[in-house]
Formats: structure tokens, sequence, C-alpha cells
């Protein structure tokens, strides 16, 4: 693993905006968010998390405070405050920063129905904001189709939606694909699904090779090749305040979200 570490991957040629949403909770999206963007640090690359979950697991995994008094993405989305002003980075990874989520982003949902342009409001932010640093910022959605969710769709230029190898995987999904269209027609054109990830994927059982079957006939070329294994290294990094590279990094999880940053990268710098 030291090995691959080391190693360099293609940069992007220019700075890639991917927001990481599926309105099912409990499919992978903060883990994915973590993961690959703590992958994609490790070899090499500039990233930022923004964390738009009120929950706030993605800095809590990347070891950034979010307690209330911390500036967060809340005072980006409500407040007009500078994106500049609440980065900060991850003190595990070099390369690695996070825009932290405060509890108080559980009432932006309401708060931001009275403001004006309130679907556009964090890509106003990243447009303001010096993102060409960077090569990738990944957004982490909350499980809902919200204002906040619908707020990082305008943000991104690239979708990944990860789904999960379980029965009912695909119900929903016609929601998103419709909600993603609506956006698309109606206030960013640029946005298109890139990436479809695999997660939780149990090799013992039928059921997960036929519902990866079934991803892979529905969507094509967008499904990474690589699948994300079950794995309860995964699930315990966040506890410790990591995200499961630097936790165990030997493990299959974090081998499998390398190689699937990998794919990412590579794809990416093939287009």
């Amino acid at each position: 693993m030291s090995g691959r570490r080391d190693k360099e991957w293609p940069r992007p040629g220019q700075c890639r905006i991917i927001t990481i949403a599926n309105q099912k909770g409990g499919v992978g999206k903060t883990t994915s968010s973590v993961n690959l963007a703590a992958s994609l640090a490790m070899h090499g690359a500039q990233v930022l998390v923004v964390d738009l979950d009120p929950q706030g697991n993605a800095s809590t995994a990347l070891g950034v405070e979010h307690h209330a008094e911390i500036p967060s993405i809340y005072d980006v989305l409500i407040e007009d405050m500078a994106l500049a002003d609440i980065v900060v980075p991850a003190p595990e990874i070099p390369n690695l920063f996070c825009a932290p989520a405060t509890l108080n982003l559980a009432g932006a949902e309401i708060e931001l129905v009275s403001k004006v342009a309130r679907e556009s409001r964090l890509r106003r932010a990243l447009d303001a904001y010096e993102t060409e640093k960077f090569d990738y910022v990944l957004i982490d959605c909350p499980p809902s189709l919200g204002l906040l969710t619908v707020n990082a769709l305008v943000g991104g230029d690239e979708l990944l939606i990860p789904i999960q190898c379980e029965y009912y995987a695909l119900e929903g999904l016609g929601q998103l694909i419709r909600t993603v269209d609506l956006v698309k027609a109606h206030l960013n054109p640029k946005l298109h699904v890139t990436t479809i990830l695999l997660t939780m994927y149990d090799a013992r059982t039928r059921l997960a090779a036929q519902v990866a079957e079934d991803v892979r006939n529905h969507f094509g070329d967008v499904v990474l090749n690589t699948v994300i294994p079950r794995s309860v290294r995964v699930s315990e990094a966040p506890s410790y305040g990591q995200s499961v590279m630097t936790y165990d990094p030997g493990s299959s999880g974090a081998l499998a979200y390398s190689e699937a940053a990998s794919e990412m990268a590579h794809r990416g710098a093939a287009k």
C-alpha cells in the first residue's frame, strides 16, 4: 500500500466538482466522500470536501472540529460568509481540506426558503472561491432531496451516485434522476452523472451479484469496475476521527476505495 501511496495519479486539467448524492440513507455517501477524498489526496491531488449533511459525519471522519461555534457551511449558505473563511485542513492527511457542517445546518432547509436565489447559494460561494487551487471538490449530501441537496446539484458539474448492493437498491433512484434532469433543465445545464459506485457488496450472496449486474446493465460505462465490499473497518474508522485509509490502510475496504479513486482519477484524465 505504501508503495502505491507514493505514486501520483494523473491530475485533472481543471478542478472537478463532484456532488455525491442519493436520497436513500445508509448507502455509503459520506463513507465514499471521505475515503475517495483521502485516497485522491494521498496520491498527490489537492482535495476539498464540502460537508452539506447536518449530521456532520464527513467532518467527524476527517478529524475536523464542527461544534456549534465553529464557522461552517451554514454560515456560507445563510449568512453569506466566504468559503475561504471556513475551509480548514484535515489534520491526518496532507492536501486534504474540509468545509465543515454543524448542527445549525439542520435549520438551513427552512431558512433557505426565503433567501434570494436559494438553489444556487453554494454555486455562488464556489464561484467566488479559488477552486482552481484544488483538483477535486467533493460535496457530501444529506439523505434527502431538499434544498441542501439541490444546492449541491447546482454547485457540482458531476454527480457520483453510491448504490448499495442490496434489495430495493434501485428504488428511489428514478426520483433522483428526475431531480437531476430538472436541475439540468432549469439551474445547471453542466450537471451530468459521471460515476456510479457499488457499495456494501457481499460476495457471499447471489443478491449482491444480481444487483450489481442490474446496475451495470442499466447505467453502462459510468459504473466503476471496483465494488466496495462490506467492511467492519470502514464502519469503525469514523469513530476514531479517521478515514479507513489512515485507520487500517491494508483492509479490504481501504484497498477498494483506493482502487475506486484510482479509476476516477484515470477516467477523468482520459477525458
